[in-house]
């Protein structure tokens, strides 16, 4: 079933397409990291976590972001082999929620990303073990500091860093309706491979 109202900001067959049409307006509109989700997993017995990453890609498959593989989220991530985001813009009223499937983003691509990113944050991720306990912030700076004489000044992706490719299985765009009767669409597939299921929802 097609939603057959949807027009404006929300017309168009490729979700993905319409999530970054939203996003470049957002980066225009919102005053910083217009990119920014809270991504949502879960740990080993079941209890939810969430925190904000930066969404880098969206391709016309996934949303691709980078982490340590080290660090909480992402051992959380692999081993539920599934996440969620939302992705929230105030400056437009709007917002688009993911849920799917997740798999590692860890070759060639993850490289030329890592190689793009500012010196001192290749530097930083060498140096720091994610949501590992540490001892002080001067303790992270010495290890900053030896890492920046061991490494140079073209430091390789370390092996422990890269990203990861949520596929969806659900996306929902919402937008902000007066009396709060907002708009929303949610598009929906069992699989990765069947065709999507559009509707509209009650706010």
């Amino acid at each position: 079933m097609d939603a057959g109202d949807r027009t404006g900001i929300f017309a168009g067959d490729n979700p993905f397409a319409i999530a970054r049409d939203w996003l470049v307006e957002a980066e225009t509109a919102e005053p910083n990291d217009p990119n920014a989700i809270a991504l949502a997993t879960v740990d080993a017995d079941g209890l939810p976590n969430a925190r904000m990453v930066l969404l880098k890609e969206i391709t016309d498959q996934d949303f691709v972001f980078y982490t340590n593989y080290g660090s909480a989220k992402a051992r959380e991530v692999e081993a539920a082999g599934k996440a969620a985001f939302v992705m929230h813009w105030k400056s437009l009223r709007r917002q688009v929620r993911v849920r799917g499937l997740i798999r590692r983003e860890d070759g060639a691509e993850a490289d030329t990303y890592f190689a793009s990113r500012s010196l001192k944050s290749r530097l930083g991720a060498w140096a720091s073990k994610q949501s590992e306990p540490l001892a002080s912030r001067a303790a992270l700076m010495a290890e900053v500091a030896r890492v920046t004489v061991s490494m140079g000044v073209n430091p390789p992706r370390p092996p422990f860093w890269g990203g990861f490719r949520l596929c969806p299985l659900e996306i929902e765009f919402w937008a902000d309706g007066a009396f709060r009767l907002h708009d929303r669409f949610q598009w929906r597939r069992d699989t990765v491979a069947d065709r999507w299921d559009i509707r509209r929802l009650n706010p």
